[in-house]
């Protein structure tokens, strides 16, 4: 079966490797930029997307760009813990948590696509700006710095971000990601470790937010950081490369010192910081039409909570190929991945909106606006734990489940 993927980012690239994995070799990336930098700043990937990635033999790989998270902390905003739980093999998981940077893991599977399926297999400097269905192909046309060209296959997925062209050609009518009025500021520093030394915190109010977590272990480690807080003036609706000087940041969090966190000194080290605003997009009610689909934050963007956005397109792209794979018309199989996809992505975003398990800072906040002694005053642990659990339920990296549930991967024909 040939494919033609629109965007070589995370999860056009892990739904190439998906693919060639379940014994389709005819496939080619078409990704808009002109060069494949390492762009971006600090990304979680969670058991359930480190399970499939390993299973494309990428163990290895991972655990020597990244850091295995070992716990995830939430605390208010004067730094008092609210909820901490293991993560990855601690918190009883077959696969760890990864913490990494976007654009290692994007090379990484670059160059793992290019040794699998060969250079051709990627072609930067493709626009699309259009395509036509008819019998068993389709055909999109693509804008090139030599002019206008075309790649056929037997399906084409739409895996190019946020501002998808696939997905403005199938809903023209959609207009800009809807912004929130949150404002994201994101850097990464050379600091001391903290608390374990492999945790990832969040500390607020449930308004302001600043959450940090090592993505390089060497000392001294290398941190990435978002501090977010609400903005009256509106900013470029999602551009995630806007670049901010530090004082910026610092007007908003410059007291937020804890006893074991410097938050300014931590903003003050960034060699770079970027502003971008916090925007998703809405479920749609349909990804697939005949033999073209979308996939990853094509399909479902959602807001950064949870850590939840590279690890579903990687789930997209595994579920996408097995479906493709086990004998179905390219039609029918399209139909099954949004079956599987769709309900769990958008379950997924919309509790986003209501701030998934963050909620506990805006909770402890309300009901003890000036801090607390003791959070069981506050929250009780039944109250912390059920939040914690219904938001895994809802993601699908519950333990259990996700330890028990049969493996996407599909031995080549």
């Amino acid at each position: 079966m040939s494919v033609v993927i629109v965007g070589a980012g995370i999860g056009g690239l892990a739904t190439a490797l998906s693919l060639h994995a379940a014994g389709m070799t005819e496939v080619v990336i078409a990704e808009a930029a002109a060069e494949l930098r390492p762009l971006g700043v600090g990304i979680n990937l969670l058991p359930h997307a480190v399970r499939e990635l390993a299973e494309l033999g990428l163990s290895d790989q991972l655990a020597g760009i990244g850091v295995a998270t070992g716990e995830l902390a939430y605390h208010n905003r004067y730094g008092s813990p609210i909820w901490s739980e293991p993560r990855g093999l601690r918190a009883g998981y077959r696969w760890p948590q990864f913490s990494v940077h976007r654009g290692r893991l994007q090379m990484l599977l670059l160059a793992e696509v290019r040794r699998r399926l060969g250079e051709a297999a990627v072609r930067p400097g493709h626009t699309l700006t259009g395509f036509h269905q008819e019998g068993g192909t389709v055909s999109a046309r693509f804008a090139t710095a030599g002019g206008e060209t075309e790649l056929t296959g037997e399906v084409l997925i739409g895996a190019d971000g946020i501002h998808s062209a696939l997905r403005a050609l199938l809903y023209p009518d959609e207009g800009p990601p809807p912004w929130n009025g949150l404002v994201l500021w994101r850097g990464v520093s050379r600091a001391r470790p903290f608390l374990s030394g492999r945790s990832m915190i969040m500390a607020g109010d449930g308004t302001a937010k600043f959450v940090a977590y090592p993505i390089q272990e060497a000392a001294p480690s290398l941190v990435n950081w978002i501090a977010e807080r609400p903005m009256d003036e509106a900013v470029a609706r999602g551009d995630w490369n806007r670049p901010v000087e530090p004082a910026e940041v610092l007007r908003h969090f410059g007291d937020w010192r804890f006893d074991w966190l410097d938050v300014p000194g931590l903003i003050s080290a960034a060699e770079a910081v970027y502003e971008y605003p916090m925007v998703d997009r809405d479920p749609l009610p349909r990804w697939s039409h005949g033999r073209v689909t979308l996939l990853g934050d094509a399909a479902h963007a959602m807001y950064p909570i949870g850590s939840n956005g590279a690890s579903q397109a990687v789930l997209d792209a595994r579920v996408l190929a097995y479906e493709l794979a086990v004998g179905r018309s390219p039609e029918q199989a399209l139909c099954a991945y949004e079956e599987r996809r769709r309900p769990v992505t958008t379950a997924l975003c919309l509790a986003n909106r209501s701030m998934g398990p963050e909620v506990v800072m805006r909770i402890a906040h309300e009901r003890a606006p000036g801090g607390f002694t003791d959070i069981e005053d506050v929250i009780p642990a039944a109250e912390r734990e059920g939040i914690a659990a219904a938001y895994k339920r809802t993601a699908g990296f519950d333990p259990r489940l996700l330890n028990e549930r049969p493996s996407y991967g599909v031995a080549p024909a």
